[in-house]
């Protein structure tokens, strides 16, 4: 099958407006995203590319989110094959294999993961998704129930149960995740894990131990209260997605819901932070 290539570059500031473009493009038939320095790559097989389709995507982003973008054609070729030569298995603290299905197990380690590399995103590689993976290798999970939000292709979840958790939610807004977490639920057997579409309005009305969200900063923002009440007195907030010079703002808006910064993670000024439910 022949694809259409488009090569993204995004000039705002705000990390979260490459998300907006991707679910744009997603929604109209654009099928594979690719993580760049600059922005990303998205794909669209040429018999699902409408030009008035794709130009009505952007309709109230292009005035908020400054970008730009290349537009190439890719001749048919094996996309099993493209993606099997650049998704390499990646190793959690000499604790945690994360590798495709392609790839061969290694049962020396405690824990693996299988993740169908379906999009570039939630594969571990990204700095906050390692960060979110060592902490939650250092946690005590056994018989914790857990919240995973922006859950992406499951993998935060499905670690928790692979170290003991129980009655697990992973939650993303994104269709294409919801289904790709399903599928990786099923690869690992973890059939403690319950997959919803949506966002906070979703959280189901009960308490959790440990919630775990890999998400951006304006989300995180607009969800720790709503994270606040689904965690029960004494429990743990894992956080990611942003970067070091965003921390003042994300402490002082979770002192507001009784959150009490414990320590933080950082990688490439990437951050990861653990906060405490007060009493």
């Amino acid at each position: 099958m022949n694809y259409f290539e488009f090569v993204f570059t995004i000039t705002s500031e705000e990390d979260f407006h490459r998300d907006l473009l991707i679910n744009a493009l997603a929604e109209v038939g654009f099928d594979t995203f690719e993580e760049t320095s600059a922005g990303f790559n998205a794909y669209v097989p040429e018999t699902e590319f409408n030009q008035a389709v794709f130009d009505g995507a952007f309709e109230g982003l292009d005035d908020m989110i400054s970008f730009s973008f290349e537009k190439h054609f890719i001749p048919k070729k094996n996309w099993n094959e493209e993606w099997e030569s650049n998704f390499e298995p990646l190793i959690i603290k000499e604790e945690c294999y994360v590798r495709a299905t392609f790839h061969k197990p290694q049962p020396q380690y405690p824990y693996e993961i299988i993740i169908d590399p379906k999009m570039s995103f939630g594969t571990g590689h990204h700095q906050t998704t390692t960060m979110m993976m060592e902490y939650i290798l250092e946690e005590d999970f056994k018989d914790k129930s857990v919240l995973d939000m922006g859950c992406g292709t499951g993998i935060l979840a499905i670690l928790a149960e692979k170290l003991g958790a129980k009655n697990l939610v992973a939650i993303d807004y994104d269709p294409i995740c919801f289904d790709s977490t399903i599928e990786n639920i099923q690869l690992n057997q973890s059939n403690d894990i319950k997959a919803l579409c949506g966002s906070k309005e979703v959280i189901p009305n009960r308490q959790f131990d440990i919630i775990l969200a890999n998400i951006n900063r304006n989300i995180l923002i607009d969800q720790i209260g709503r994270y606040s009440e689904a965690l029960r007195p004494g429990a743990f907030l894992f956080m990611s997605g942003f970067y070091v010079e965003d921390v003042p703002q994300i402490e002082e808006k979770s002192s507001q819901f009784n959150l009490t910064f414990v320590n933080n993670k950082t990688l490439d000024n990437w951050v990861a932070v653990k906060f405490m439910k007060q009493n």
